[in-house]
């Protein structure tokens, strides 16, 4: 047993090696549907807040209640916690009037901080007439947001081919955007073939990969109906025979996963990772703990 958890130990020590006080974290938290979930993700918010990330962001829904939770909860987490919290804002189903009112309300009230994001929607053959470079041109007429778009290492699910994705995700930056952050991806080459194609484009804003830990490996494969996310095989492998119910395991193996993809990362240079709670705390905290981020470190 103490070979065992020696050698536990030289793991740890060898991931988290010339990582420690050098990388940088964000949280992202979605509206709670109900009041038990509110207070689930108080908890997880208070739990994340001990380190000191550099922002929140909470997700927006197309419909106007959830557009109003955004909008709520982005103002109490800054109030309570001090720390700046980013809304995400959307095309769908709205009008260039109507997101210059949302737009104009959010700098009134001192939210500055906006991911911008064309949407999606479950309607089949909508035809979308604004997309995110156009909401970021927007934003950018009515106040100085600081704007993060997204991108995607593994292609837009409507995306013909890379260079399209190049182009489109130019724009976005020229258009204004400080940064992107990565929709969530496993395969560490997949997003630094994805940041020397932006070199080549001429794209030199910051691109945030975007880290989901698992919890939930069955969740994660429904998931993937929606993207053009790939699971490596041997994470197939790994989580192979293992109980839908049998979360704890699942948990330690996420956690793993994510140590070993922010290694991998941080020693290719990348010091800023954004993680897809899906407002669950454990696995993101215990990673940013074991990788030296807990208790306020001067990292940050």
């Amino acid at each position: 047993m103490n070979e065992f958890f020696q050698y536990h130990q030289d793991i740890i020590k060898q991931k988290i090696k010339n990582i420690n006080n050098s990388i940088h974290c964000s949280f992202e938290f979605f509206p709670p549907k109900n009041t038990s979930l509110e207070t689930k993700l108080w908890l997880t918010i208070d739990k994340l807040s001990i380190l000191k990330p550099k922002f929140f962001s909470v997700t927006y829904g197309a419909n106007s209640g959830e557009r109003k939770k955004t909008y709520d909860i982005v103002k109490q987490i800054n109030k309570k916690t001090g720390i700046i919290t980013a809304a995400h804002l959307t095309c769908i189903n709205s009008t260039p009037s109507k997101l210059k009112e949302i737009a104009k309300h959010y700098w009134n009230n001192g939210i500055k901080n906006i991911i911008a994001l064309r949407g999606d929607t479950k309607e089949k053959n909508y035809k979308h007439t604004m997309y995110a470079v156009d909401l970021v041109r927007l934003l950018k007429r009515i106040a100085n947001f600081d704007i993060s778009v997204a991108a995607y290492p593994e292609l837009h699910p409507e995306s013909k081919n890379i260079k399209l994705d190049m182009i489109n995700l130019k724009k976005k930056i020229d258009a204004g955007a400080n940064r992107a952050i990565t929709q969530f991806f496993f395969n560490v080459d997949h997003y630094l073939y994805f940041r020397e194609n932006c070199i080549k484009y001429g794209i030199t804003a910051e691109i945030i990969p975007g880290i989901l830990p698992i919890s939930d490996f069955k969740q994660l494969k429904r998931f993937l109906s929606m993207t053009n996310v790939q699971i490596p095989k041997w994470m197939f492998e790994i989580f192979s025979g293992l109980d839908d119910n049998d979360r704890f395991t699942q948990k330690v193996i996420g956690c793993t996963i994510a140590i070993d993809m922010i290694q991998k990362l941080s020693s290719e240079g990348v010091k800023n990772f954004h993680f897809y709670t899906l407002n669950q705390s454990d696995i993101s905290y215990s990673v940013c703990h074991i990788l030296g981020l807990s208790c306020g470190l001067s990292c940050f």
